[in-house]
């Protein structure tokens, strides 16, 4: 199925459909194979050379006999015990039956998945958490992706520190500073700069420095700056149009090796065993480094079960709206008004001619999409075009309007994608409208034999009430590969941000000074790394699973409307909003926390049915699995479950004090689905359903028994709900999925 298309470069980068592309090789073909070996048990005592070393000793027999020699491409040190090296299928083969070699695998090509946005979430310059936080001063955030451009404004290193001492990173081009501290690239043979524009956007979002006056054709003109504006930024060039997995884990190991605190990455594949998956193998090494880690969730929403980056050990992160749009409207003959938005909107288009409408499509469905070659001059000259979306990119759409002779473009989005509609840097007057807009569009067309319209121009407008939404766009669950935790785990701004570019999206100023409006969960990850850094600056204590647990249990599920909708004009449901919408603030402050430590994970791996051999390539070191534990027992700061009708399940959390010394929760406000019954037990407790705290950092563990009616007969296979422990100011929210079987 297609996706609504946003713009050339966007639906090449930020909204693209996620796969993974492994390509097939004949006998004498060489590829590049990822080769996983068995963790020594002295494995921390060998140096990186003594790793390598045994790494080209594996390639030399290989090699034996071959007119053409495997080649190394990349040694991992940190996130697993293995490389990547180019060989030919029987070389794999023999590699395959060395002593020590676990798998041999050929790598998967990946795909890539503000001015407002630190307002709509509540950070202001000169008060409150952003100020406590310092803005993040002093810590690193890496980001995997397509590089990015030194000397933009927003990487502009007034203000800043000079890097923390234990920083050992690099820039292999000219123009780092002390906020742009590392840039590297691990695709052989290229530079580190960003040509593409995502990676750009993506890190200046996490953490771009404040820049006056940021906008893109006059438009969402403002103070831009990332969430966390004082951070340091570190680069790894992974990707290009896609992404290379042996890159990927290259640039992974570098930022452990470098010294980062917090990494970002906006691309993925669809989900896989863990064990098989070499990305959530690297990122369970980085979350053992105490490195926090923030994923995409990926842009096939809004399609169930589509998610990417699902490793528990992650923070999954899905899209949603922020209260901006840049406003166009159509007007039709009939004096219908149909809102719409578009980044260009050039002052010399006379908005109050009426112009003649015309539909190519209508009698030519080629021509609907306005494709290339798809229009005749003498149909759409001096005219407004209607376009499905669908097939090529919208600013597509609109070279190719122009190059006919139409003088103005209207974008109509399908049944699918409703209201998800976005700004983009048209080459000439448009409007992209919604679903319903569209209808009524067509409703006038079939209405008159003259139809005629125009398009007015509105800019910036602000405060919306209905936001945040869920993108339609964003993926959902439930998660395929471990249904018993709950993923997405929260969603943050993904639509409309405004943030860095490589170069000037107006062809009439080529500078490095320059902006672009995107959207995608490409751009929410970043947004929660930023928050990530914010909170590791206030809490360096804390751990990843900590950091984690503040955002989800404090995270928001409402917008000023009411309750957060989707953005097809749907309710949201958990498996779109996961813990709901991101609330900084609240995080930094949350009360009570689910803390999960490495090993923690050994007994999960367990009970997804993995062997010691499987859990023990995550985790990096011989394992034995005579313990396991169900997923949804993970001290997960949710709850997952699955009920047939009589069943009754017990889990335990554990929740660690990091509020005020002496305090007492309890629960207040809970909402379980009909038919299901949830009772709590207070361990080592006197029968109280409190949980009461002596000193900070103090443990409680609790028990939920959640027990399905033998006569319920739902009729729907999954339902939702939560539970709320409250005390003062603090609430600390527990949502509840449902599986009913």
């Amino acid at each position: 199925m297609m996706l609504p298309t946003i713009s050339a470069v966007i639906f090449l980068t930020c909204i693209t459909i996620f796969n993974v592309f492994p390509t097939k090789a004949n006998d004498d073909e060489f590829k590049t194979y990822i080769v996983h070996l068995t963790s020594p048990q002295d494995q921390v005592l060998l140096q990186p050379h003594e790793l390598e070393a045994w790494y080209n000793s594996l390639l030399s027999k290989v090699a034996l006999g071959s007119n053409q020699k495997p080649k190394m491409v990349h040694a991992f040190h940190h996130v697993i015990t293995g490389f990547a090296a180019t060989m030919s299928p029987n070389q794999a083969k023999v590699m395959e039956n060395l002593n020590g070699v676990v798998s041999v695998r050929q790598e998967n090509v990946y795909e890539l998945h503000t001015t407002r946005s630190a307002h709509f979430l509540g950070l202001r310059q000169n008060s409150g958490f952003w100020k406590h936080s310092n803005f993040g001063k002093g810590v690193i955030i890496g980001l995997l992706d397509t590089g990015t451009t030194p000397g933009h404004p927003s990487f502009d290193d007034k203000g800043m520190p000079t890097p923390p001492a234990k920083w050992k990173g690099k820039c292999e081009v000219a123009g780092c500073n002390n906020k742009l501290i590392g840039l590297r690239s691990f695709l052989h043979g290229t530079s580190p700069v960003d040509t593409d524009g995502h990676g750009t956007h993506t890190s200046s979002t996490a953490a771009g420095n404040f820049v006056e006056g940021a906008n893109v054709f006059g438009m969402a003109n403002g103070t831009a700056s990332g969430i966390a504006p004082l951070a340091h930024v570190a680069m790894y060039k992974v990707c290009d149009f896609f992404c290379d997995e042996s890159a990927i884990l290259a640039g992974m190991d570098a930022a452990i090796e470098d010294g980062v605190d917090v990494l970002s990455m906006s691309l993925g594949g669809p989900t896989s065993a863990f064990y098989k998956d070499s990305i959530s193998i690297a990122a369970f090494t980085v979350m053992q480094k105490g490195i926090f880690m923030s994923c995409s969730a990926g842009n096939f929403g809004p399609h169930n079960s589509s998610l990417s980056n699902v490793a528990p050990w992650v923070l999954t992160v899905g899209a949603s709206t922020i209260d901006r749009r840049i406003r166009t409207t159509v007007k039709l003959g009939n004096n219908k008004l149909l809102n719409g938005e578009s980044l260009y909107q050039p002052k010399e288009f006379n908005t109050h001619k009426l112009r003649p409408l015309v539909y190519p499509g209508k009698d030519n469905p080629k021509a609907a999409y306005c494709i290339d070659g798809s229009l005749d001059p003498a149909d759409v000259k001096g005219k407004v075009v209607f376009c499905d979306v669908g097939d090529i990119d919208n600013v597509q759409k609109g070279q190719v309007v122009k190059d006919a002779g139409g003088v103005a473009m209207i974008i109509g989005n399908d049944i699918t994608f409703g209201d998800s509609i976005a700004a983009e840097a048209h080459v000439l007057p448009a409007s992209y409208i919604g679903y319903n807009e569209s209808v009524e569009v067509k409703k006038y067309l079939n209405s008159t034999p003259s139809p005629v319209a125009t398009i007015l121009f509105y800019g910036t407008i602000t405060n919306f009430k209905s936001d945040p939404e869920v993108a339609a766009f964003s993926s959902r669950g439930p998660c395929l590969e471990s249904p018993g935790i709950l993923k997405p785990d929260i969603i943050g701004p993904g639509v409309d941000t405004l943030a860095a570019w490589h170069e000037s999206v107006d062809n009439n100023t080529r500078t490095k000074a320059t902006f672009n409006v995107e959207r995608g969960t490409s751009m929410s990850s970043p947004h929660l790394a930023g928050t990530a850094a914010l909170l590791k600056r206030a809490h360096p204590e804390w751990s990843p699973a900590a950091i984690k647990s503040a955002m989800l249990t404090t995270a928001s599920q409402v917008s000023r409307k009411g309750p957060i909708a989707d953005e097809r004009g749907l309710p949201a449901d958990i498996f779109a909003i996961g813990s709901g919408h991101v609330a900084p603030t609240k995080a930094s402050d949350p009360g009570l926390v689910f803390d999960i430590q490495p090993d923690d994970y050994i007994p999960y791996l367990c009970g997804l049915g993995y062997t010691a051999k499987q859990v023990g390539m995550i985790v990096k070191k011989t394992v034995s699995c005579s313990k396991t534990i169900p997923e949804a027992q993970l001290n997960y700061p949710s709850v997952s479950v699955s009920l047939k009708r009589g069943d009754s399940k017990a889990y335990t959390r554990t929740v660690t004090n990091v509020g005020p010394p002496q305090s007492v929760y309890s629960v207040n406000d809970s909402s379980i689905p009909e038919g299901v019954r949830v009772d709590m037990f207070i361990e080592n407790g006197d029968g109280s359903q409190e949980l009461s705290f002596n000193v900070v950092h103090q443990k409680q563990t609790f028990k939920l028994v959640f027990t399905r009616d033998i006569k319920d007969k739902k009729k729907g296979p999954y339902g939702q709900g939560h539970i709320t422990f409250v005390y003062d100011k603090y609430s600390v929210r527990i949502p509840l999925s449902f599986k009913f079987e």
